[in-house]
């Protein structure tokens, strides 16, 4: 079986990936909720038939080129069980992540993304944005990328233009009142979106808060490796660093091109518990 290089998994999995988001785009507005039973939560039950539709179109071609991989696939779909269990090589895939608020509702950016785990720590990393038709792409020590709707792919740069903030839904009231104090104008995003935020034209900075005991889960840890080959600064609480390695916990997720608009994101974070 061929290696599977992290310059590879990008060439191999990006037309997947953009097919994908063409696929959840297509049918936004035009499929229904089918929940997962026994989920914990609205948000984690969410499925529909484009979520399934979309998590094929990524994982034939990667199943076809390198069964080998083990892969940890949010839907439980056809092509799944044909992956191997274990492996050198993870694949983590999410075919729509924010299924509930972001694609059913449209109260936010959603994302299709796909990440290949070596050692613990991503390698490479695929995130598209359908509704805004954006598509990034990094591999570990090389460039980070962005494709533009109708464009040709260039260097994505963390420019954080513009004064959105992008924040996870369930925020607390004084922290969206901090950051707004700040003129900051706030609105909610899926994680993986939230990740890159300000890679976004117009989006100034991201700020997550982890659900549950599980924190910033290890999907949404795809975009992290964009954003910091892109060259924006990430951190989690009390001013630590986001981790690289994905066994290490993380609850929050600050993301930022300046230091100074980190900062007013501690400030923020800092009245959630006040």
């Amino acid at each position: 079986m061929a290696e599977l290089s992290p310059t590879g998994f990008v060439e191999l999995l990006a037309p997947a990936v953009r097919q994908a988001a063409s696929i959840a785009r297509a049918l936004e507005g035009r499929v229904q909720n089918r929940p997962k039973a026994a989920e914990a939560s609205d948000v984690k039950a969410a499925l529909t038939i484009a979520d399934s539709a979309a998590q094929e179109a990524i994982l034939v071609p990667l199943l076809e080129r390198f069964p080998g991989v083990a892969l940890r696939a949010e839907e439980d779909t056809p092509s799944v069980p044909g992956f191997a269990r274990e492996g050198d090589d993870l694949v983590v895939v999410d075919p729509i992540d924010g299924t509930l608020r972001s694609y059913l509702e449209g109260r936010g950016p959603y994302a299709v993304m796909a990440g290949l785990v070596r050692r613990g720590d991503y390698e490479a990393a695929l995130v598209a944005l359908p509704r805004e038709g954006l598509f990034f792409d990094a591999v570990r020590g090389g460039p980070a990328r962005l494709t533009p709707p109708r464009g040709r792919p260039r260097p994505a740069r963390a420019e954080g233009s513009g004064s959105r903030v992008l924040v996870s839904y369930g925020l607390p009231d004084p922290v969206i009142e901090r950051l707004e104090g700040h003129g900051f104008e706030v609105a909610y995003g899926c994680g993986g979106a939230i990740a890159v935020a300000p890679l976004i034209p117009g989006v100034r900075a991201g700020l997550r808060i982890g659900n549950g005991h599980e924190g910033i889960s290890i999907r949404g840890r795809i975009g992290a490796l964009i954003a910091r080959e892109a060259g924006a600064l990430l951190e989690s609480e009390g001013g630590a660093g986001f981790p690289t390695t994905l066994d290490a916990p993380a609850r929050v997720l600050l993301v930022a091109a300046r230091e100074d608009d980190l900062g007013v994101l501690r400030e923020a974070l800092a009245a959630a518990s006040a």
